[in-house]
């Protein structure tokens, strides 16, 4: 059975999807931890209800980047992670961390890569004119939400949309396809070749609710 390690910085709605369809779909492989920078962050309470380990490492009590991301690594390999998903972790993570994890390390992002990476993505998108955006599962690489993509799905953006109306319609997508990514994972139905990801099943990598 493998090991999947979630990381939050929030309510983790994210994290809620992907315990969900492990439970519903049976797979091979359980929540192992959930592990946030924020002991207040709500979805640790979902974790506990669910009786999932749950681990806290604030960043605020360490001096350096490098510091933290030893500490948080740490509490990641406690339990022998097979997959480490990040799940509205609000933290950039070092190249060292990255390269630890590689190949096992994941992120969901709020937009349809690689346009507009970092913050404030509907805004980006919303000033862009953008008739369409959506959100992108990828490996994580010392590149912020740059890395080879697994999987994206595509909403349109309506005329009325405010920020909060076209991060709802995205938000929907991501409680898709970022479980059905982890699940690849697990699997092992991924391969990365020449900077690319295909699913080697079968299954559409591309979603559309357009």
């Amino acid at each position: 059975m493998k090991n999947i390690v979630v990381l939050v910085s929030g309510r983790g709605s994210n994290m809620e999807a992907i315990v969900r369809a492990c439970e519903a779909e049976r797979w091979d492989a359980r929540i192992a931890a959930v592990v946030s920078n924020r002991a207040d962050a709500a979805g640790l309470a979902f974790a506990r209800e669910r009786g999932i380990a749950v681990e806290v490492v604030d960043h605020r009590a360490f001096a350096t980047r490098d510091a933290f991301d030893a500490a948080l690594a740490e509490a990641i390999e406690r339990h022998r992670p097979d997959v480490v998903a990040l799940a509205g972790f609000m933290r950039i993570l070092g190249a060292g961390f990255v390269r630890r994890f590689d190949g096992r390390l994941v992120n969901v992002h709020p937009s349809l890569l690689p346009a507009f990476p970092g913050l404030h993505t509907h805004r980006r998108a919303l000033d862009a004119g953008c008739k369409a955006s959506g959100a992108t599962v990828h490996f994580v690489t010392a590149d912020l939400d740059h890395g080879p993509i697994v999987a994206q799905a595509v909403v349109p953006v309506l005329a009325d949309d405010s920020e909060e109306t076209l991060a709802a319609r995205v938000l929907v997508q991501e409680h898709v396809i970022y479980p059905r990514a982890v699940r690849w994972l697990v699997e092992g139905s991924l391969e990365r070749r020449d900077g690319r990801v295909v699913q080697t099943r079968g299954e559409a990598q591309l979603l559309s609710a357009l």
